[in-house]
């Protein structure tokens, strides 16, 4: 099983989208021992500046980005990014 690393920022609009739908593919039993270390990066800054991301949501599994929302995703590109990097998480 691959590390999954969350980073996000607490008020903005794609994190909310994006912890939806991790909440919501968590509980598939599938997915549920996936282990994703949530960063904010304003709380953890000296974790952050050691990825190579721009905007938030990004995830990261073993340290390879696997996705980094870009302004104007929709709710479907956000969930289906989310999934990737859970679906690395299992080493799919």
């Amino acid at each position: 099983m691959s590390d999954i690393r969350l980073f996000y920022l607490e008020g903005c609009p794609y994190c909310r989208k994006a912890l939806a739908a991790l909440a919501e593919l968590k509980n598939d039993p599938a997915y549920a021992a996936v282990k994703v270390d949530m960063v904010e990066e304003n709380e953890q800054p000296q974790v952050a500046e050691k990825y190579d991301y721009y905007h938030v949501p990004a995830l990261f599994a073993d340290g390879e980005k696997v996705y980094e929302c870009s302004p104007g995703d929709g709710e479907d590109a956000i969930r289906a990014g989310v999934k990737a990097a859970l679906d690395r998480g299992l080493g799919r």
